[in-house]
């Protein structure tokens, strides 16, 4: 009997301790219907204290698949209003810290990534200085890793005391529904002194798996952005050269081209060869079909 209390006690404290160095940071995953990407997220979060699965009841087995890698999981129902599901989280929700991660179930966290969040977190003073971070993602291409061109630069990690998803006018919006826009969250109030700094690390993301999906999910994009722009709708990007870059090219004729030539030319999309061309011809595309929507909201017609 005494043997078998010691080696509970032991089992416990070393679970304490495997806790204990783990990152303090709570990573957080909107999910629905996510069942086939799902494990292969959840699978790169071992390193982080809490991992927790927003799921809008899900009609697959992505519930299953979060349970299996010991994710929390939340569920979601959206009532058509703001807060959307990133913000109702953190509005009505406890988490073990106030610094969190915003990964999508297509992303998968790198190594170098880790490690790079690893390094941050454990510098208390540096970490005390920045109310969030953005974090770039590598596009995984038709099955190959693009090493150059564009990458998405999202404000992902953050202290959700210090940071929030601000409301715009989108609740009548063809496109995003329950989960907040292309947008980035902004400072809270009394916190617009503090610094955004930048992962250096990218982490992976497995956007195109399927060309159909990929086709009707930028459409429905497009015709998202387009009506943010007629209203103006976008909240101010929290970099001011971004802000300023947007606001100058989101109408603009030029912009599928500009887009097309940073991608291929300025960030080197040319290195990776065919799928480099493929995938910059798919940012140039995606911006044609935002304009086109754009032109037919102006001259009064439905978007495409």
């Amino acid at each position: 009997m005494v043997l078998r209390l010691k080696n509970e006690k032991f089992l416990v404290m070393e679970k304490l301790e495997l806790e204990s160095k783990k990152i303090p940071i709570t990573v957080l995953v909107a999910a629905k219907n996510e069942e086939g990407r799902l494990g292969r997220c959840l699978d790169s979060l071992s390193s982080f204290a809490e991992v927790i699965v927003i799921d809008s009841y899900s009609t697959d087995g992505t519930v299953e698949v979060a349970k299996k890698y010991n994710a929390k999981v939340v569920n979601f129902k959206w009532n058509n209003a703001y807060p959307k599901k990133r913000q109702w989280f953190i509005d009505t929700q406890i988490t073990g810290y106030n610094w969190i991660l915003w990964i999508d179930a297509d992303e998968v966290l790198t190594a170098g990534f880790v490690e790079e969040i690893k390094l941050l977190a454990d510098d208390d003073h540096r970490f005390s200085l920045y109310s969030g971070f953005f974090v770039s993602s590598g596009y995984i291409w038709k099955g190959r890793v693009l090493r150059h061109g564009l990458k998405n630069n999202k404000l992902a990690l953050y202290n959700k005391t210090m940071v929030a998803f601000p409301e715009v006018t989108d609740l009548d919006f063809d496109g995003m529904g329950e989960i907040e826009g292309h947008y980035q969250p902004v400072k809270k109030q009394g916190y617009e002194n503090m610094r955004i700094g930048q992962i250096n690390c990218p982490i992976l993301h497995y956007a195109y798996e399927d060309d159909s999906s990929w086709k009707a999910r930028h459409e429905r994009y497009a015709r998202w952005e387009a009506q943010m722009i007629v209203h103006d709708a976008y909240p101010k990007d929290p970099i001011l050269w971004r802000e300023w870059l947007k606001k100058l090219t989101r109408k603009s004729s030029l912009r599928p081209a500009l887009m097309f030539v940073y991608s291929y030319v300025f960030k080197l999309g040319l290195l990776d060869g065919k799928a480099g061309l493929s995938f910059a011809l798919t940012r140039k595309d995606y911006c044609d079909m935002v304009l086109r929507n754009l032109r037919k909201l102006k001259e009064g017609g439905g978007l495409l």
